[in-house]
């Protein structure tokens, strides 16, 4: 079975580059009838907390993409422990105790020489007396793990194509800090491994780090999952924006986008499908191949996202939004195909209702009106109502086009423009119209 997860840290909120990342994963888990974890990595105690954990569970339920199952980091580490121990043993970790000061001073002296500033791993010549030395000073180490060249240095991206590292151009990352805190890499590893995640789907800012995570699941005997590194997201004008750091669900929103339209967006930035209004989650499923994401940035337009979502409320059903409306069917219906928003459905509420406040019109206009009030009043009221009202005003009139639609449009909706008037007309109804145009 197919297990993918979404790892992000409780230490803010989700943005748009985020969603992707866990919509990628939850359609290509949904696909293959597998399972798609949240994973809380949070490790960071003092910036973690549960009202962003919260929001972020909150997030994907608006989504549409609740977790088959949840894991928090901060349950896990005396497993962590464990397995630090485990690696230890076998040489693929070790204590430093070089402070940020002194590690700094060493890559600008390497900087100086022009030579790439990897960590000289000065700690693997400390002798036991060393360590004894400097826990008696109460010189906390901290951990790194130990690149090899002996070890997994390439791996079959499901995006990419073939990658690699040079583990020796790397300095050997630091895995656990002098305070006891865990960074990402190997807490990261271990919970892939228990929890049997099959695929990753990620940013490609994570290259780097998923070559060294490969050292780590070989270094644990483990099979590595699949990896796949998606290109990361741009602005409208191509260029990578502050922007798409802070537009998140919250702000979705608040701007009434539906979720089905954030992610039939998401969905297929960086493919070669079309962006398509889809009312459900079940063509974006079954169209959904990791195959075809492309190296290319991917650009996000919040233009085309407001777009998409008013071409998918064209389409909605009134049963999706009865909750949200105080709109009927019929009402629903006739006016869906002329709203950005399910919020902008309310604005016509009046005019099926009453009252509303026609512009003003020329004398001639009023009078016509008047005359259309006494037609209409003769004729049987029904479903063909403007039908019959605008051809009967047509040969009594002479008048046609905009001069005989528009005023009638004016008196009866307020509105220059608006949804079809044969629609609008037998739901406004025989005594609102006929209040309407006698003023």
């Amino acid at each position: 079975m197919i297990v993918t997860r979404f790892a992000p840290s409780p230490t803010g909120t989700l943005h748009v580059g985020n969603v992707r990342t866990a919509l990628l994963n939850w359609l290509l888990a949904r696909k293959q009838g597998g399972r798609f974890i949240l994973r809380l990595d949070d490790t960071d105690s003092a910036r973690s907390t549960e009202a962003f954990a919260q929001s972020i569970r909150d997030d994907l339920a608006w989504l549409g993409m609740a977790p088959d199952a949840e894991e928090k980091q901060s349950a896990r580490m005396a497993r962590y422990e464990a397995v630090l121990g485990e690696l230890a043993a076998a040489g693929h970790v070790y204590r430093a105790y070089e402070t940020p000061e002194e590690l700094d001073l060493k890559r600008k002296v390497l900087l100086g020489r022009g030579l790439p500033p990897v960590y000289d791993r000065a700690a693997l010549t400390l002798t036991d007396a060393d360590h004894a030395r400097f826990e008696s000073e109460g010189r906390k180490p901290h951990w790194r793990f130990r690149l090899s060249v002996d070890l997994p240095n390439q791996w079959d991206d499901l995006i990419r194509g073939e990658c690699h590292i040079d583990a020796a151009s790397l300095s050997d990352p630091v895995i656990r800090r002098a305070d006891g805190s865990w960074l990402y890499m190997l807490p990261s590893v271990i919970d892939d491994v228990d929890m049997g995640v099959t695929h990753v789907v990620r940013g490609e800012d994570h290259v780097t780090n998923t070559g060294i995570q490969m050292q780590m699941f070989a270094a644990m005997g483990k099979p590595a999952p699949q990896f796949g590194h998606a290109a990361l997201l741009t602005g409208a004008d191509g260029a990578l924006s502050k922007r798409l750091g802070s537009i998140g669900v919250s702000e979705f929103r608040d701007r009434g986008i539906e979720p089905i339209a954030v992610k039939a967006l998401l969905a297929r930035l960086g493919t070669s499908l079309p962006v398509e209004p889809v009312t459900s989650d079940a063509p974006l499923i079954e169209a959904f191949d990791i195959g075809h994401l492309g190296r290319a940035t991917a650009r996000f337009d919040e233009a085309e996202l407001e777009r998409l979502n008013a071409s998918i409320l064209h389409q909605t059903d009134h049963a999706a939004v009865a909750g949200r409306t105080s709109l009927s069917e019929p009402q629903w219906n006739a006016v869906r195909g002329n709203i950005a928003t399910v919020a902008d459905a309310e604005q016509w509420k009046l005019v099926f209702t009453g009252p509303i406040a026609p512009p003003d019109m020329p004398a001639e206009d009023m009078a016509f009106l008047a005359e259309a009030a006494d037609v209409l009043e003769s004729l049987s009221f029904g479903a063909d109502s403007w039908s019959d009202l605008t051809k009967a005003l047509q040969e009594r009139t002479g008048r046609k086009g905009k001069a005989l639609f528009m005023p009638l449009r004016r008196a009866l909706i307020g509105r220059d423009q608006g949804p079809d008037m044969a629609t609008m007309l037998p739901l406004i109804g025989r005594d609102q119209a006929l209040q309407r145009l006698r003023g």
